[in-house]
């Protein structure tokens, strides 16, 4: 049997985040062999983290990377903030926002080995949501906003203009943070959302006893209405009366990007 100190179970305790038995034993199946204990925990800690894969994961942290015309948005999601504002938690966050921003979404694939160890090491379901790049067309202007809370980003922008000063697009990259539209315009909201939309208000007018012949048009305008909350190019900027599309002075939205916790 492997002669095996509480050095050594220390050392793998240290560089694993496993408890103090944990590396005892797997330092004992492995024969003393330190490589072979972090191997045996590695297994052992995914095999654990599968089983956390329902595991409502609302907390985490969203970065943003960006060079000329181009800019890149990651959100890793974890369970808990005490995760998120890890070191290593941001760290790993950081380094797949400059992997997208250099290589594109699908370099988060080189990076899987270090969201395993955080899956194992803060015993979380820890994984990715939102992951995208964005390239400025021909004569377009990026413009990017992150809030941060407590050291983290916790809601992240990336818009697209054409047309636009770079004052006013920022200007529309703040309200999408805080009014968190779900689409550009209303042909990017879900159909089947809009449906159910629509039924609930029928039904509604109906109970209100509005005459037969006039619920169509109630509903429409109903309709309208709830459409002008939920997408960017009908909501009122910063909450006046006067939407982003006519704030725009002729210009336009082309794309924009939003993660944020919770969504």
């Amino acid at each position: 049997m492997a002669d095996i100190s509480v050095a050594d179970i220390k050392a793998l305790r240290d560089a694993t985040g496993a408890g103090m038995m944990d590396a005892k034993k797997a330092l004992t199946e492995a024969g003393g062999d330190a490589e072979e204990a972090r191997k045996i925990l590695r297994e052992k800690g995914l095999a654990k983290a599968a089983t956390r894969g329902d595991r409502e994961n609302a907390e985490g942290a969203v970065a943003i990377a960006q060079a000329d015309g181009v800019a890149a948005i990651v959100h890793l999601k974890s369970e808990t903030d005490f995760a998120a504002k890890s070191e290593e938690f941001i760290a790993v966050l950081n380094d797949l926002a400059a992997a997208v921003l250099a290589d594109g979404p699908d370099a988060v694939s080189a990076h899987t080995a270090a969201i395993e160890e955080l899956q194992i090491t803060k015993k979380e379901n820890i994984e990715l949501g939102l992951v995208d790049r964005v390239t400025a067309g021909e004569g377009n202007i990026l413009d990017v906003y992150l809030h941060n809370q407590d050291g983290r980003g916790v809601n992240g922008v990336i818009v697209e203009g054409a047309g636009v000063d770079q004052d006013m697009l920022h200007q529309v990259a703040l309200h999408i943070a805080f009014a968190k539209p779900l689409g550009l315009s209303r042909d990017d909201i879900d159909q089947a959302a809009a449906d159910k939309e629509r039924e609930a208000l029928l039904d509604l007018t109906k109970a209100e006893g509005k005459p037969e012949q006039a619920w169509d048009k109630i509903v429409e305008g109903r309709l309208s209405a709830w459409y002008a909350e939920q997408v960017l190019l009908e909501q009122g900027l910063n909450g006046d009366k006067t939407s982003v599309q006519d704030s725009l002075g002729g210009g336009s939205i082309v794309s924009f990007r939003q993660a944020y916790l919770g969504g």
